[in-house]
């Protein structure tokens, strides 16, 4: 892999000074609107609760993160003020409404929002979740794919690093059901495999991708072969990756990055494993702001020591070759050369 100037430049603010990412994920809509709605009995989740939790969390955790990923709904227009520019910025695209048919789950952008919206505001990466089996219907899997290779190629129009993540949900055939952003129970390795080798393809674009574990985070002290299944999944990646919590609690997800940074992973993106524990004292602000001060300060610290004894440095991956990761300069004239990247 060779990276472009911009791209090049994205990954380096997404990353601590030592290359590794310790990223923080603040873009959640429904696992936060939901218990909000209900506490209030209402439909919708007031605007300004949920945006105030959010620049709570970018308050309290943008010290411990290399970077931060927001939304444009809630944590950007709210709280972008908040957030130091020494820190990275990563962006998100995809709309938390999905499409539910009868072959499976279709990803659709954030209406009115885009690829250049977010290169224009300053965002230093585009983050995009798509749902994927690979044995939902072809028509489905054709239109995940296609959602991808779109939002790929504006990435490379607009020079920014594409991060990209990927979650396997139930089928209409599988025994466990939910709509929720958690991880699916039951779920087998070969989907999560499977998924990754595909979006791993040149088509699709990826700069880093953002996986959930093969093993269910509560299985794997007992699961056979969980080792050799991160061991895959880093291989068949390609490229930098970090891992998502999907929900998973504290001890569960460190367990979970200790195999992912033994199989070559660069850090991790995370959100709830990281601020659930203090979201559940809501409505109780004063309350929700020491946990986050305390206890979830206190497990990042963790998570970071931990980065920073084991995560490989992403521009060290091998896709980018003996040298490392870098910029070469193709021509003397760089404004000429540039549009062609």
């Amino acid at each position: 892999m060779t990276l472009t100037p911009g791209k090049l430049w994205g990954m380096r603010r997404m990353a601590d000074a030592q290359g590794r990412f310790k990223m923080t994920a603040v873009d959640q809509r429904p696992p936060i609107k939901g218990p909000i709605a209900a506490h209030h009995g209402t439909d919708e989740a007031p605007w300004e609760e949920v945006a105030r939790f959010k620049t709570l969390l970018v308050e309290t955790l943008q010290e411990a993160s290399s970077a931060m990923l927001l939304d444009p709904h809630y944590a950007i227009p709210h709280g972008i003020d908040r957030y130091a520019p020494t820190k990275g910025l990563i962006v998100t695209l995809e709309d938390s409404l999905f499409e539910e048919t009868d072959g499976g789950r279709l990803s659709a952008e954030i209406d009115d929002w885009s690829v250049e919206k977010i290169k224009r505001m300053g965002g230093d990466a585009v983050k995009v979740l798509a749902w994927y089996r690979p044995d939902a219907s072809a028509e489905v899997c054709r239109a995940q794919q296609d959602f991808t290779k779109r939002i790929g190629e504006a990435c490379a129009t607009f020079d920014i690093p594409f991060l990209f993540e990927l979650l396997v949900y139930p089928l209409a055939s599988d025994a466990y059901q939910t709509t929720d952003y958690v991880e699916m129970k039951g779920k087998k390795a070969d989907d999560v495999l499977a998924s990754v080798e595909e979006f791993a393809k040149p088509d699709y674009g990826v700069d880093v991708f953002k996986l959930e574990s093969p093993v269910n985070a509560s299985d794997l002290g007992t699961a056979d072969g969980v080792q050799a299944s991160f061991d895959e999944m880093g291989r068949l990646a390609g490229r930098p990756w970090v891992m998502l919590s999907a929900g998973a609690g504290k001890a569960d997800f460190r367990k979970v990055l200790e195999h992912a940074y033994a199989a070559g992973a660069s850090g991790y993106l995370a959100g709830r494993a990281i601020w659930l524990e203090a979201f559940a004292k809501y409505p109780d602000w004063a309350a929700m702001e020491a946990d986050l001060r305390s206890e979830a300060a206190a497990y990042m610290d963790d998570l970071n020591a931990l980065t920073d004894a084991k995560a490989v440095p992403w521009s060290t991956h091998p896709c980018f070759g003996a040298k490392g990761a870098g910029f070469t300069p193709v021509s003397p004239d760089f404004r000429h050369a540039y549009s062609g990247f």
